[in-house]
């Protein structure tokens, strides 16, 4: 029977930052069995590793939401790299995944792990009726990448944020809307809703922060920043841009994370 690990990520507490679900198997099982033990587990993200004997790579990762597989989840990488470190007996600092977005890694500094992930591309947007509709206010500016991001010239504007989810999920060809905004105690906060994979508001969200730390990397002037994701479970992160020697652009995320749960899945062919 498969071990499970509910992990709470980007943050030092149980019950606060982002649950995901770790799930260790031998070898890959069917994809409609994937996504049905994701929506069992009904949290935001549920990360699935398989040993990989390829070279530069330690395990092959899938992250799946209640309804759908996606393509990058920095709070279920996490999750996994915690799992692997303090409970798997994965030996080293440096944990290394082939994903749909490419060769991923955690590095494990005393408790303190470290994403490194893709800076995700953005282009301007106009604002339109319907997303102010659904924000029930106007951002100052919107970008549009794997996400939709609004940003905002007072954080009050992201803490009061209550929008109207089914219009959210009818805007279509986005996987999540982000609003953000700069802050005091941090660089940036932000808030993230997904309707339309499955999430209404998601905790934390580590991918998110890879569109948002370019942006807000550049109206600072400087490649390392505070993050609070200001959800009700709430979560930080330090994000750094950085600029690789052959102009790939990369975003370093680091955070903590803490075991909520241990157990086995009962497969139907184990079922007893």
């Amino acid at each position: 029977m498969p071990s499970i690990f509910q992990i709470d990520a980007f943050t030092g507490r149980l019950f606060g930052g982002n649950p995901a679900a770790v799930v260790p198997l031998e070898e890959w099982i069917d994809d409609d069995t994937l996504q049905a033990i994701a929506a069992e587990n009904n949290v935001s993200e549920t990360a699935f590793l398989v040993a990989s004997d390829e070279e530069g790579v330690d395990y092959h990762l899938r992250w799946f939401t209640p309804v759908a597989e996606v393509d990058l989840c920095g709070h279920a990488t996490l999750a996994a790299g915690h799992a692997l470190f303090r409970h798997l007996g994965f030996e080293g600092r440096l944990a290394r995944f082939q994903t749909r977005s490419g060769v991923l890694s955690v590095e494990d500094d005393l408790g303190l792990y470290t994403l490194d992930f893709p800076a995700l591309p953005r282009e301007p947007r106009e604002v339109t009726g319907a997303l102010v509709e659904a924000l029930g206010r106007r951002p100052a500016e919107v970008f549009t990448g794997m996400d939709l991001m609004c940003v905002f010239e007072n954080k009050r504007d992201v803490h009061e944020c209550e929008p109207n989810l089914s219009v959210l999920a009818a805007l279509g060809g986005v996987r999540a809307v982000i609003v953000t905004a700069p802050a005091t105690s941090h660089d940036f906060v932000s808030r993230v809703f997904a309707p339309a994979v499955g999430i209404g508001e998601d905790p934390v969200t580590g991918s998110a922060h890879c569109m948002m730390t370019p942006y807000w990397s550049e109206q600072f002037g400087k490649r390392r920043l505070t993050a609070h994701q200001v959800s009700k479970r709430g979560g930080e992160i330090e994000c750094e841009l950085v600029e690789r020697e052959d102009g790939e652009r990369r975003v370093r995320l680091a955070g903590h994370a803490v075991t909520y749960l241990e157990g086995e899945i009962r497969l139907p062919s184990h079922e007893g």
